[in-house]
């Protein structure tokens, strides 16, 4: 089960992205929210969605969630 978290900050199409631990793209970590583990993305993008309306999974360690 992998630890995922969501940035904080906005990309710049307005979307918070989601990440696993880990990723080489993650930010820093005081601008992350720890959405906890989950067995795919998209469990974890429903949480994020609860904090979030526009999230998206990162290219790089969630292809599967990524959709912009």
């Amino acid at each position: 089960m992998a630890q995922y978290y969501v940035n904080q900050n906005q990309q710049t199409g307005g979307e918070h992205e989601v990440h696993i631990e880990g990723c080489d793209f993650m930010p820093f970590e005081q601008n992350l929210l720890e959405l906890g583990g989950h067995n795919d993305c998209a469990k974890a993008l429903e949480v994020a969605r609860n904090t979030y309306d526009d999230v998206n999974g990162c290219k790089h360690c969630c292809p599967d969630c990524h959709t912009k």
